[in-house]
């Protein structure tokens, strides 16, 4: 493909995707088609001669975009916000476009360099001292598995250089919350701690990590004659938004000696709006912590954010150093390459770079403060119908529902519920997400769409109370 080739082909699908975007609320949130589908309309070998680009944009329409769940809907509330807005996506065509690749400062230094920025402008956004640094990694579960790693070679004395977890004497203990996202536990397991030294703590009335238990487990860890290493906190739990105590759990840390990791990954974009940042009162004792600014905040996927309080053992925990990649400005200079897993890395930055300027901190928190208030009025109306219960506080955006007919209980009312959550994400006009709580199904609508508008709140409500009414079979 030439240049201009490109020129004329790369207008025609920012034009599809213009057009996509200035109609998708016209598309069921949830894609209909059934296992299988997409992939016997699409041939089994690869073509043996070059197709026009004409014939690849065809399929978009027609066998691609029957396969999407459209996260950017007006109507999705389902999982979490995953905005990916347009200045984001040009951001992310730049990157893609420039073909960079990040292996140290030499290799691009605009790359280095802004990376630096964004991710120092976001920590001032949120409210960090300067006593924080940031790199941006993919996911927050690559964020929790460096945490963990690190957390694993300060207490063992970087164990890596000598024997590794395998020479140590005794068992090294990491504590999370029983509410806590699955990848926590997957990067304790991934760190080579093993599942038999993952504790998980219960939660008290408001879903939140009980420090009491946390400070037992602690103890008896200790009275066994194992090591408490790391706890890993949350501020926005993935299934109600609840929020762990920072303060009080830094505080057994410290005295500890155990790393403390705060995971924030959609919460922390809250933490923009002054008012919000009481949520996380403790953050400061914290060792590291990873907000997605992929998530609520617009940015296109993947751009979470990592800061830690000590670069320098990250870096040492993370480094390599091999001869054909060193170079006469490594002593002034930022690599990237040793403050995560993977050696090489894309323009990511520009995806934040362009979303920041293009909105402003004024425009980002507008859609925020927007999008909470969408929510308490969410809360109250269920509060204050019949038969309806939240089943959570709702601190951010998320707000946890269930109907409950008379005369319904147990196995029968998580009946009702998985049903009328599935009449409603069947119908198209939104998406759900069922989950359970306390050992019972109930019903999250996330909402945070940057397309969702009041209306559309009111509408899902009147949704939700048309299905989940007792008659519909």
């Amino acid at each position: 493909m030439t240049p201009e080739e490109f020129r004329r082909i790369g207008h025609q699908l920012v034009d599809w995707i213009a057009d996509y975007r200035s109609r998708v609320a016209e598309y069921p949130v949830m894609s209909t088609v059934k296992p299988g589908d997409i992939r016997r309309k699409l041939p089994g070998t690869p073509p043996e001669t070059p197709e026009r680009f004409e014939a690849i944009i065809q399929d978009l329409d027609a066998i691609l975009l029957p396969g999407i769940s459209h996260w950017n809907h007006p109507g999705w509330y389902g999982y979490f916000p995953a905005n990916a807005s347009l200045s984001s996506v040009l951001g992310d065509l730049l990157s893609t476009g420039l073909g960079v690749l990040g292996l140290n400062w030499q290799s691009s230094p605009a790359l280095t360099e802004v990376e630096e920025l964004v991710t120092d402008w976001m920590r001032q956004m949120v409210g960090l001292s300067g006593n924080w640094q940031g790199v941006i990694q993919d996911t927050a579960s690559t964020s929790s598995l460096v945490a963990l790693l690190c957390a694993r070679e300060r207490v063992s004395s970087h164990s890596q250089a000598a024997g590794g977890l395998q020479a140590e004497p005794v068992p090294l203990i990491v504590y999370t919350s029983a509410q806590s996202h699955s990848s926590v536990e997957k990067a304790a397991l991934l760190a080579g701690f093993g599942r038999d030294n993952v504790r998980s703590i219960a939660t008290g009335h408001n879903h939140a990590l009980r420090v009491d238990l946390l400070k037992e487990a602690i103890e008896s860890d200790q009275a066994k004659g194992n090591r408490p290493c790391a706890v890993a906190a949350t501020i926005g739990t993935t299934t109600t938004t609840a929020l762990d105590p920072l303060e009080p759990i830094a505080e057994l840390s410290r005295a500890q000696g155990m790393w403390l990791h705060v995971d924030a990954a959609m919460a922390g974009s809250a933490m923009i709006l002054p008012e919000c940042r009481w949520m996380w009162q403790g953050i400061e004792e914290a060792d590291s912590l990873v907000l997605n600014a992929h998530k609520w905040l617009g940015s296109a996927f993947d751009t979470s954010l990592y800061y830690i309080r000590d670069p320098e053992h990250l870096i040492r925990t993370m480094s390599t150093n091999p001869s054909y990649l060193r170079t006469a400005a490594d002593a002034e200079t930022r690599s990237y390459r040793d403050w995560g897993i993977p050696l090489g890395r894309r323009f990511r930055s520009l995806k934040l770079w362009c979303l920041i300027r293009e909105q402003g901190l004024s425009g980002l928190q507008a859609r925020l403060r927007r999008d909470l208030e969408n929510a308490q009025w969410l809360k109250t109306q269920v509060e204050q119908t019949p038969n309806w219960e939240c089943l959570a506080p709702v601190p951010l955006q998320t707000v946890c529902v269930r109907h409950t007919p008379p005369g319904l209980s147990g196995e029968a009312l998580d009946r009702h519920t998985l049903a009328w959550v599935d009449r409603i994400n069947r119908g198209g006009q939104a998406y759900l997400t069922p989950a359970q709580l306390d050992g019972s199904w109930m019903v999250r609508v996330s909402i945070g769409s940057e397309r969702t508008t009041f209306s559309d709140v009111q509408q899902l409500w009147s949704v939700m109370q048309k299905e989940a009414e007792p008659e519909n079979p």
